[in-house]
């Protein structure tokens, strides 16, 4: 009764306690199991759907828009040329535009994003331990618990081999995973009241979750490890820090870069290490040119030509690139393009935007020189947007969950900044 006490804490006015208690849970148990978060965050949105009602859905403009997408995405699913599979794809989108309104009554408050990022982090444990047994000690799933409610695949040597996946069926999802709760873990530790003995046990998280990073062996996910710390320790910062961050980069990108002298450039290529410089060269990997980003980003961009209005259907891309190169890839690995081809270019400029908007009015309002925990969640956002432009981990339901989730933070911040704005505004107008 104490922990349930505890849970129904930091609970923000007007929101559901029990369903505040669901989304936190949920968050918790959203890495382990799809099933088990997915089910409680949802409970959580009915009990937010169910205070609020829906007519206060269309109070805001961006659900009318949102509903305006549903519709377009309908009109192109009925034209798909990928079937059945076009139908299904519609689960990636519509359901959270429902859960992108919903969830922000439990996002309004400073203390309430904080008490989620907590649980985020806390979540993630359980794809560390494994993704470091199964690198280390050779662990291999599934593993069944819970009644078969939660079932762990885990890959001995990771997926693909030698790179670390965890509880995630590829080294990139997991990846995504990791850089998106990889700000929110460091505005845990900063924001924690420092000591030498809280500093030595926070910094274990941090050096396993940065291990855990490495072991991916995503680019993606390095990048966006090394962008998350000047995002989360704020402006104030930049000055001391990014010189810092940018001589740590040098040799890397002198060792990389064409035109530079070729002494410096083996002088520097020394300085980097060898798994990092073949990573990032693609060193001992002969691949077809068909098999790469660019020629994928060139084909969708044709296929969009050619259906500008509709676009071809979700999940149609494979079979197509298959028939024009010979070659299976299931998404073209960018967010634009993908719904280009997928569903038309009006459903993916609205699609775009709704984000653009509520990142930029967070942002006009303060939010990327709050306080660290609220520059920690508009970073997880960033960084897991940045992925989206060459990899698509939304695929994975965890993944667009949490995305989504973090956005309607980021959309609670806008209104809450806004509505305390007002009387402060009206308190100081002529006649007042």
């Amino acid at each position: 009764m104490g922990f349930l006490a505890w849970l129904r804490g930091h609970c923000p006015a007007g929101a559901s306690p029990w369903g505040w208690v669901a989304v936190q849970l949920g968050l918790f148990f959203l890495a382990s199991s799809t099933l088990l978060g997915g089910v409680l965050l949802v409970a959580g949105l009915v009990a937010a759907t169910w205070r609020k009602g829906f007519a206060a859905y269309w109070s805001d403009g961006l659900n009318r828009l949102l509903l305006v997408a549903a519709g377009l995405l309908l009109a192109a699913t009925t034209q798909a040329v990928s079937g059945d599979l076009a139908w299904w794809g519609l689960f990636n989108w519509l359901p959270f535009f429902w859960g992108f309104w919903g969830w922000q009554a439990y996002l309004n408050t400073p203390e309430a994003r904080r008490r989620c990022s907590g649980w985020l982090v806390a979540g993630t444990v359980p794809v560390l331990i494994t993704g470091l047994g199964q690198m280390v000690l050779g662990w291999q799933g599934p593993w069944a618990m819970a009644g078969d409610l939660v079932i762990w695949h885990v890959d001995a040597g990771g997926n693909p081999g030698g790179r670390l996946s965890g509880l995630f069926d590829y080294a990139t999802i997991a990846a995504a995973w990791l850089a998106l709760t990889w700000p929110l873990l460091l505005a845990c530790v900063l924001q924690s009241p420092w000591s030498w003995r809280r500093g030595g046990v926070m910094l274990g998280p941090v050096v396993l979750h940065g291990l855990c990073l490495w072991l991916t062996a995503s680019r993606n996910a390095w990048a966006t490890a090394v962008s998350a710390v000047p995002l989360v320790l704020g402006p104030g910062a930049w000055a001391w820090l990014l010189p810092l961050l940018l001589l740590a980069l040098l040799p890397v990108a002198l060792a990389m870069l064409p035109g530079v002298p070729a002494g410096l450039q083996e002088l520097a290529r020394a300085a980097v290490p060898d798994s990092l410089w073949q990573r990032l060269m693609d060193q001992g990997v002969d691949r077809p040119v068909a098999t790469t980003r660019l020629s994928q980003w060139w084909v969708a961009g044709q296929l969009v030509l050619e259906r500008p209005w509709l676009g071809w259907g979700a999940a149609a891309f494979g079979t197509l690139y298959f028939l024009r190169s010979g070659f299976f890839h299931g998404h073209p690995h960018n967010l634009p393009l993908d719904l280009g081809l997928s569903f038309g270019v009006p459903v993916a400029l609205l699609l775009l935007a709704v984000p653009l908007w509520v990142v930029v009015a967070a942002v006009r309002r303060g939010m990327a020189t709050a306080g660290i925990t609220d520059r920690g969640w508009l970073a997880a956002f960033l960084l897991l947007s940045s992925i989206h432009a060459t990899d698509l981990p939304y695929y994975d339901a965890r993944i667009n969950m949490a995305g989504w989730f973090l956005l309607a933070g980021l959309r609670a911040y806008g209104l809450a900044a806004s509505s305390q704005r007002r009387p402060r505004l009206s308190a100081g107008s002529p006649g007042q």
